[in-house]
């Protein structure tokens, strides 16, 4: 019986993850001193999904469209679609909880931030100039907007090149792919790192005088995870849409939740996807494009830590102001940065909507650091695994709709 054990946890990489996580956590509460040397193994591990992400969502990018055939269908207006219906969704989400029980901040000194944009033009305008960045510097700085810009006009350009052009391209995509899972195959030894890391930091401490608003948070979020996202799930699978929410959830969210990264996330969702027989021509644009865009996660940190303040401040929030900042968290989600504590710079943006200064402001984007150990992973995991959660959804969707068999989870 032991073998079978040894033997279904050798074969798992879940059950590896799992154990790596408990035995990080024992390890910061036994030996917190070995905790912080063995936190290396964390930073090489993030180091190395974001370092092959770039290339990985090139390639493939490229090779998908140069190899695109006229007359063959893809997913991604779908995908689209969902990832504007979701993140809308979850803004709304957050402003009737925070409604429902409002919670106040604890005012700190207001951290010294750069490059806070200053309305909703601002934030589109960045994301416009991130597509007409230089390729090279795209892939240097794994900006994916531009990135995938470029990737989307190279592919178009090589579709009527020599078909070994395009055979090299794709046989360069498998090449990464192949690399990007043997990172993968390393994750448990990452998150063992990044976990004993992060709890013998003693930063939990820090969080007592917010937990009514990490409840909130993570409450909002986790409803956003197991209610709603199933239930757009299901209007394109017509399933039971439990097992392949789980599944995103198990394989994807695990990993953002400690990498707090959508950016680093990117090559497990493609392994992901990949895994779960998704069309390539639609995955390989929609995930990386929706660690960018698809962020339902930050629609809600922005919602409840703005409401927060404006319930700190006694300010009254009436239903036509409530429904503006579901949208204008909704569209200033879209350009949060996928790294860590990307979303907490477009809350002062959504605090202007009831007149609070952008001192006040900051103060709440220092409130967001505080948290942000539980709230950006918490997120991130959110964002990251509903990128490849949607995309099974347009494939699966469009999969019943032509009567073809959906391949089990």
């Amino acid at each position: 019986m032991l073998n079978a054990l040894l033997d279904r946890i050798r074969r798992s990489l879940v059950l590896q993850i799992l154990l790596a996580l408990v035995a990080g956590g024992l390890l910061a509460w036994l030996w917190p001193s070995a905790a912080d040397s063995v936190s290396i193994l964390g930073t090489l591990f993030i180091s190395a999904l974001k370092a092959i992400a770039p290339v990985l969502v090139f390639l493939l990018v490229i090779a998908a469209i140069s190899n695109h055939r006229p007359g063959q269908e893809t997913q991604i207006k779908p995908v689209l679609w969902l990832y504007a219906v979701g993140t809308l969704a979850a803004a709304c989400v957050a402003v009737a909880a925070s409604t429902l029980f409002p919670s106040v901040i604890h005012f700190r000194a207001a951290p010294a931030v750069q490059g806070v944009p200053g309305d909703i033009t601002q934030v589109l305008m960045n994301v416009l100039k991130s597509a007409f960045d230089n390729p090279v510097h795209a892939l240097l700085e794994a900006n994916y907007i531009g990135v995938l810009a470029w990737a989307v006009a190279l592919g178009i350009a090589l579709r009527h090149a020599n078909p070994t052009t395009r055979t090299v391209l794709e046989d360069l995509g498998q090449a990464i792919t192949q690399i990007i899972q043997g990172v993968i195959r390393l994750a448990p030894l990452g998150i063992f790192g990044l976990v004993a890391a992060t709890f013998s930091a003693g930063g939990l401490e820090a969080l007592k005088d917010y937990t009514q608003l990490l409840l909130v948070l993570v409450g909002c979020m986790l409803f956003v995870a197991l209610v709603v996202n199933p239930a757009i799930v299901w209007t394109q699978t017509r399933r039971n849409p439990y097992p392949l929410t789980l599944t995103c959830l198990r394989e994807s969210a695990v990993t953002a939740f400690f990498t707090r990264s959508s950016a680093a996330n990117i090559p497990v969702n493609l392994a992901l996807a990949r895994k779960l027989q998704l069309a390539e021509e639609t995955y390989s644009i929609s995930i990386p494009l929706g660690a960018t865009i698809n962020m339902a996660g930050a629609a809600i940190t922005i919602s409840v830590l703005t409401l927060a303040a404006a319930n700190t401040l006694g300010i009254a929030v009436d239903i036509p102001t409530a429904l503006l900042l579901c949208v204008v968290s909704a569209v200033c989600a879209c350009g949060a940065s996928g790294v860590a504590g990307g979303s907490l710079l477009l809350i002062p943006l959504a605090c202007s909507l009831f007149g609070i200064s952008n001192d006040l402001a900051m103060q709440v984007v220092g409130v967001g650091y505080v948290i942000g150990v539980i709230q950006d992973s918490t997120e991130t995991a959110l964002n990251s695994s509903t990128d490849v959660l949607f995309t099974a959804a347009a494939c699966r969707g469009a999969e019943r709709r032509q009567g073809l068999e959906i391949p089990a989870v």
